[in-house]
């Protein structure tokens, strides 16, 4: 499957859209938005630049991006107010995803955006905030050099570039048979393949952000782990497998084929603090100034719904372009329905806990 292509989250405002299914992920970084405006105020006060490069790695196309945004700004003015400090004249945004991105519903809402800030600021500070769409992998080089003061990426960096090419053999057949990702019945083999590419695009991802970014700047990523050494437990990859049992009892109704089902893998990988921090150490562009794990909290985010449903409406937005191409999209109510019962079931048994690290760098 071309990922350039064919992977990009649920765009528009209809109701399985990203942009009205992003709550969890929202709630999340919400939990460490502390942490990312300490850093950003960090790069601000010691470099002090009158023009101040700031990029969204996986911006999608929900309402996350602007107000983050605006978040910046009130972080940088704060500061710079607090030690008497000259704020920056100009911030130039960059917001990065995949070609295939709904890139259009974050233009659309630039207008009100910039209306709406100039209100608020009207006689207070208001510097000119110039917002560019830039599609593309951030698995390469988005920008020129030494042009970028700080980078951000929320919920992106567990997605792989491609699916491993070594769980397929020879006839091109996947050898994780059943399964969507790394499971309890996967061969030792699939687990490592999954490292090995997580490894390579990490390092590749620190690699051309050193280009970019300047000396001094920082970068601050959050994205989904794990634990402990053990690939499967009761976190971020017990979900995948509900939704690969999900996928196998449609397959015992006949809705869809086992042939398909085996050959579809998804681009996911949850490290563990150990290999981000391999990886970061032998890479050795950035320094590493934090690294902490934290669990969000089982429930719902809207009035009404089960923790399950809105679990189910977050995948579904992230996976259904996927699942259409391969599949078909004549599955995805019936998939879905089945699968957000399965999630409402297993947290009755017991907790599911999504791990979730946050990670600051500074550049060397």
């Amino acid at each position: 499957m071309d990922m350039e292509k064919n992977f990009h989250m649920t765009g528009g405002l209809g109701e399985n859209s990203y942009a009205n299914n992003c709550t969890l992920q929202k709630k999340a970084s919400n939990m460490v938005k502390h942490i990312t405006l300490e850093a950003l105020q960090g790069v601000y006060l010691s470099l002090a630049p009158k023009s101040i490069g700031i990029a969204d790695l996986g911006c999608s196309s929900g309402h996350n991006s602007l107000s983050t945004v605006k978040d910046i700004l009130e972080a940088i003015e704060e500061a710079g107010c607090r030690v008497m400090r000259p704020l920056p004249d100009e911030f130039r945004v960059y917001l990065n995803d995949l070609p295939t991105n709904d890139f259009n519903s974050v233009f659309r809402a630039l207008p009100d955006f910039y209306r709406d800030l100039k209100k608020e600021r009207k006689e207070g500070y208001c510097p000119s905030i110039f917002i560019t769409g830039c599609p593309g992998s951030f698995y390469g080089r988005l920008f020129p050099a030494n042009g970028l003061h700080f980078v951000y990426s929320s919920y992106s960096l567990h997605w792989i570039s491609k699916v491993p090419p070594a769980l397929y053999d020879e006839q091109g057949k996947s050898i994780n048979k059943g399964s969507i990702c790394i499971c309890e019945s996967s061969p030792p083999l699939v687990s490592q393949a999954y490292y090995d590419q997580f490894q390579e695009d990490f390092s590749l991802f620190l690699q051309t952000r050193s280009e970019e970014v300047v000396t001094g700047g920082c970068m601050v990523l959050i994205l989904l782990g794990r634990i402990g050494q053990n690939h499967v437990d009761r976190g971020n990859s017990f979900f995948w497998q509900l939704l690969a049992k999900s996928f196998s009892i449609l397959v015992s109704k006949g809705e869809i084929q086992k042939e398909d089902l085996d050959s579809y893998e998804l681009p996911f990988y949850a490290p563990c603090k150990d290999e981000i921090e391999g990886v970061i150490r032998r890479e050795g562009s950035f320094e590493l100034n934090l690294l902490r794990m934290f669990e969000t909290d089982d429930g719902s985010d809207k009035d009404g719904e089960s923790y399950g449903t809105s679990v189910a409406n977050t995948v579904r937005a992230i996976q259904e372009p996927m699942i259409s191409h391969h599949f078909g999209d004549g599955i995805l109510d019936t998939l879905f329905d089945v699968y957000g019962r399965l999630v409402d079931e297993e947290v009755l048994k017991e907790d599911i806990k999504p791990v979730t690290f946050v990670v600051c760098l500074m550049k060397l």
